[in-house]
């Protein structure tokens, strides 16, 4: 149904096909993609009686237990040369609408039950081998998670029965996540909280300002219940626009008026980096061009690629110990975890970010005084020279642009 045609420019001699030549437009388009700098994708292996109701494992639609064993050697074609590229795989395992008795939009009930759901639900046969037959042909992969599914609306007991049962099948304990509705999150994730199959949770908003501290607020969340998770903004923004494509791309309204790329990068990726998120996929909005289930050209995005490599470039060139840090927005008079400053730090190391500029008061914790303080630019991933800290609480960005101050103490 689809032949990212568009990326046929991106396939290289030696790079796999199949049946003769197919699949060169996404071999290629995952080409494009390890490229920019990315390092993950997500995609759905079952959405029968969702909104694009056209991908399933098996030899037809409705028959779960026979496994189309052709088909699912072509999708490790794709997984194989992902992980080559060094991309990782992000199993959203079913869709809203296939997830349980009680999905609506497109998945039509029939005697009380969605016809595509698995089990209605429930761990049954069907949901069990759907498990068994992903983790035995794909679960080899280095890198990758299993998310319960997209929008899920399960019930707590029917995820944690499922997760446990991939937890136990999975001999690799892959990263194991659910994503819900922006609105569902507190009755979701709340309860699972401390849990022993989840690793993580997989957010959905409706608004790009509110990721920096829905992310704080359950990375705090999980750390209190002695189980820390991995956050990771997966759907971030108003269905209407997610991340816009580039300005310049044919089809762009001329009067668009909705979130941009710069402020995707100010509130979403490095919102979710310093509320001490593991990062965000992006998606697009279905008033826009190239957008969510019809998406062909991935360079649509091209300029929210680089910013993106250039956060990712920079915690690794500059060897931050993100892992050993936490959201401190308290330290900036931010206690709200608003859009004013952001702070990522620990002993010795802080991060302040600031989306819009302006300036902030940094009250170190006690025992520890300022050493030095370097600015690094999240729009062109220049780094200035660091100076010596000078002794006044108050850090003044250099512009109304966003930056990023790197503040060592001894």
């Amino acid at each position: 149904m689809k032949t990212y045609q568009p990326h046929l420019q991106d396939w290289t001699e030696g790079d796999p096909t199949w049946k003769n030549g197919k699949g060169k437009g996404l071999i290629g388009a995952l080409n494009y993609l390890s490229g920019k700098g990315m390092n993950a994708f997500s995609f759905l292996p079952y959405n029968a009686g969702g909104d694009g109701d056209n991908v399933w494992p098996f030899v037809s639609r409705n028959e779960k237990f026979h496994y189309d064993c052709s088909k699912l050697d072509q999708w490790n074609i794709v997984f194989t040369h992902a992980q080559a590229k060094g991309l990782f795989l992000h199993f959203k395992l079913q869709e809203t609408e296939n997830d349980d008795d009680n999905a609506g939009h497109s998945g039509a009930k029939k005697n009380g039950k969605v016809p595509t759901s698995l089990d209605g639900g429930d761990l049954g046969p069907e949901r069990k081998l759907y498990l068994r037959e992903l983790v035995a042909r794909f679960g080899h992969h280095l890198a990758l998670n299993w998310n319960l599914g997209e929008e899920n609306t399960q019930t707590t007991k029917q995820q944690i029965e499922m997760a446990t049962y991939l937890r136990a099948a999975d001999p690799y304990d892959h990263h194991l996540v659910v994503h819900t509705f922006p609105d569902q999150q507190d009755q979701v994730y709340q309860p699972l909280l401390g849990t022993d199959p989840f690793t993580g949770v997989s957010l959905q908003n409706s608004h790009f300002k509110d990721v920096h501290w829905q992310t704080v607020k359950w990375n705090r969340k999980a750390i209190k219940a002695k189980k820390p998770w991995a956050i990771a903004f997966d759907e971030p923004g108003d269905a209407q626009y997610g991340m816009p494509p580039d300005p310049d791309y044919p089809g762009m309204p001329k009067d668009y008026q909705g979130p941009t790329v710069d402020l995707t990068r100010q509130h979403v990726l490095w919102g979710n980096l310093m509320g001490g998120g593991w990062g965000v996929e992006y998606y697009f909005g279905y008033k826009l061009p190239e957008n969510d289930l019809v998406c062909q050209d991935w360079r649509s995005r091209d300029q929210s690629w680089d910013y993106a490599k250039i956060a990712l470039d920079f915690f690794t060139d500059q060897k931050i110990p993100f892992w050993e840090m936490t959201p401190q927005d308290e330290l900036v008079a931010n206690p709200k975890h608003e859009n004013t400053a952001y702070c990522l730090g620990k002993k010795g190391l802080y991060l302040i970010y600031f989306p819009h500029g302006k300036d902030c008061t940094l009250t170190l914790p006690a025992g520890e005084t300022g050493q030095s303080i370097q600015w690094f630019n999240p729009r062109t991933g220049q780094l200035q020279p660091a100076n010596p800290w000078q002794s006044a609480p108050t850090i003044k960005a250099p512009t109304q642009d966003d930056w990023l101050a790197i503040i060592r103490t001894r």
